[in-house]
């Protein structure tokens, strides 16, 4: 239950999230320190979808890295979250079953990523997508996508048009709340 959101234009990389925590209850940044849904890794940041268990198990894994990745193409950020999600199962005792039919394990995990190279997506499967423009997931991510499709004309900055698709994601998305979080990355010139 979140909005994240993923934007890149004009020379930038961006990503934007709510903080509303869901423990069984609705928690409100307010009342919850460790709110955050985007975690830092290296150059990049990564905005996470799933359980406040999920963000908890990644935030460790990061900081035991020795060297962060860099995320320069969906083939190294596929080769990353494969080697993610071993140690997630072996160290963390990650549950990876969802669907009999499913074709891989589950990370249980929707995560966008920003990143000086552009945008990606992983999927709970490990399907790795880098976006031309913009994307959104979560509960909240139909509402982001259709917000930053309205206002993608007008001259807002990445980080900007991010917000404003969580912003859509927090007003009508009852599992999504401010208040919102964001960061924005230059782009490496080709």
């Amino acid at each position: 239950m979140s909005t994240v959101t993923v934007v890149v234009r004009d020379g930038y990389a961006a990503i934007a999230s709510d903080t509303l925590t869901t423990g069984g209850i609705r928690d409100s940044a307010d009342y919850v320190v460790n709110h955050h849904k985007i975690l830092p890794l290296g150059d990049n940041f990564v905005g996470i979808t799933g359980t406040t268990t999920g963000k908890l198990m990644l935030t460790d894994y990061f900081s035991s890295l020795k060297k962060p990745p860099v995320f320069d193409s969906p083939l190294a950020v596929f080769r990353f979250w494969t080697k993610m999600h071993k140690a997630l199962k072996e160290d963390y005792y990650l549950r990876p079953e969802e669907e009999e039919e499913d074709s891989v394990e589950s990370t249980r995990l929707d995560c966008l990523i920003a990143s000086p190279y552009g945008i990606y997506g992983a999927s709970t499967l490990r399907t790795i997508q880098q976006f031309s423009r913009f994307y959104a997931t979560g509960s909240g991510g139909y509402f982001a996508m259709g917000a930053m499709w309205a206002a993608e004309k007008r001259k807002l900055s990445a980080e900007t048009l991010a917000r404003l698709g969580v912003q859509a994601g927090c007003e009508f998305d009852e599992a999504s709340a401010t208040p919102i979080i964001s960061h924005s990355i230059a782009l490496h010139k080709p």
